[in-house]
């Protein structure tokens, strides 16, 4: 099964050598079989997402992979395909057995540093042998880990769950407010939601839903309504609301219709800020109007679709770049976690898509390297509202205050 990143709860990873009881732990994590157990080496293959409740902690997501000491040419590509996942994890559970910690673990261990990924270790099978005091200092010492011995035979699996609870980072348990700190009890907010070819047939995306849901927990009002219907309901009602958001795709007509003194701003934007970069892109925006014809533009959709010849990223957002630049651009389009370009440093720009299909710490792991690289980046609403003249009027409900000077505008 794919990695698809399609959810939002905690993401945790477990890897290990072949035949190490991977899959024998998130049985027992989990309190019932949904890994293939087997004395058969290698029985896992690729990645493969579990989604459950764990007794005392709550919802996550497990990734069960394939050993990290599998050799040969398929082999090699399932070891690749574990690393992989490292990408989208919050918490990563390292299994060993028989007091082993070589090149594979290490290997491993460096690349979950270099992630900044916490992560705690198990010497699983301890009924078979017992984990070495000498080993465990080491181990210890050496990763600055924590590691227990264990059985999934004979063990308490409440164990595991306390190591989870200790050792997962807080931004994977928190459930932040798409715009909760934006409204007070009471506050009317203006959801403007055009109904188009590219809108699902019978419901609303995900963003919108996401709204509305944060607004009533949040004691809101929420109207919503087509951007064709703005005008009238506000003449119509004489209501003013706290603020509105919009479709980016409708940022022009929105701006229009919605009075100056109304804060504004868009689906898209709320998530950049929700679980996006949001002070790379606050940077990285401006540098819209400096790309030269030529240049290279990295789009990122990270969620898989069915493609409209009026797409949002693949059509719209390039047609509108270049009328704006005036430049000849190059464009290139990566869907859901998809392997990034390795020469990423070549692209001027990257534009990230909201995310609302994937984790905060997978939305962060896609932009890392292009930040590392020097590379601005960007999301879709904030460079809608670029290019359109909006910019100001769009992120100033949300940026942070200006005290050290510092100006996103």
């Amino acid at each position: 099964m794919a990695l698809t990143g399609r959810d939002n709860k905690p993401h945790i990873g477990i890897y290990g050598r072949r035949n190490n009881g991977k899959s024998s732990l998130i049985n027992l994590i989990a309190g019932q079989d949904i890994a293939i157990v087997s004395d058969h080496a290698g029985t896992t293959t690729d990645p493969v997402k579990k989604s459950f409740e764990i007794s005392g902690f709550g919802p996550v997501v497990l990734i069960d992979t394939a050993g990290i000491d599998d050799f040969g040419e398929l082999g090699d590509k399932r070891v690749a395909r574990s690393k992989e996942s490292l990408n989208t994890i919050d918490l990563a559970i390292l299994v060993i057995t028989a007091n082993r910690f070589e090149e594979p673990e290490k290997s491993l261990v460096k690349i979950l540093n270099t992630l900044e990924i916490p992560f705690f270790i198990v010497h699983n099978k301890s009924d078979l042998e017992p984990l070495d005091p000498q080993v465990k200092s080491s181990v210890e010492e050496e990763t600055g880990a924590l590691i227990c011995d264990f059985s999934a035979l004979t063990s308490d699996a409440g164990l595991l769950t306390d190591l989870i609870r200790k050792t997962i980072p807080a931004s994977a348990l928190k459930t932040p407010s798409l715009l909760g700190d934006l409204i007070s009890f009471g506050d009317i907010v203006l959801l403007i939601t055009p109904i188009d070819a590219e809108a699902p047939e019978g419901r609303l995306i995900l963003p919108q839903v996401q709204a509305i849901r944060d607004i009533l927990n949040n004691d809101g009002v929420a109207v919503i309504l087509k951007e064709r219907e703005i005008d009238s309901f506000l003449r119509k009602t004489g209501i003013k609301p706290r603020l509105a958001v919009t479709d980016s795709q409708v940022f022009v007509k929105a701006d229009a219709s919605v009075p100056p003194d109304i804060p504004l701003t868009s689906f898209s934007i709320l998530l950049a800020r929700y679980k996006g970069d949001f002070e790379n892109y606050l940077k990285g925006t401006p540098k819209i109007s400096e790309l030269k014809d030529g240049d290279h533009i990295l789009i990122l959709e990270s969620c898989s679709h069915h493609v409209s010849c009026d797409d949002i990223g693949r059509v719209k957002i390039p047609r509108w770049l270049s009328a704006f630049t005036g430049k000849k651009l190059v464009y290139e389009v990566v869907a859901g976690l998809n392997k990034l370009p390795v020469d990423i440093g070549r692209f001027a720009l990257v534009i990230q898509c909201g995310g609302c299909m994937i984790t905060r710490r997978q939305l962060h792991n896609r932009l890392k390297p292009a930040i590392n690289a020097g590379v601005p980046v960007t999301n879709y609403g904030m460079a809608i509202a670029y290019v359109q003249g909006i910019y100001r009027r769009a992120i100033s409900p949300l940026i942070p205050d200006h005290s050290e000077g510092v100006d996103y505008l």
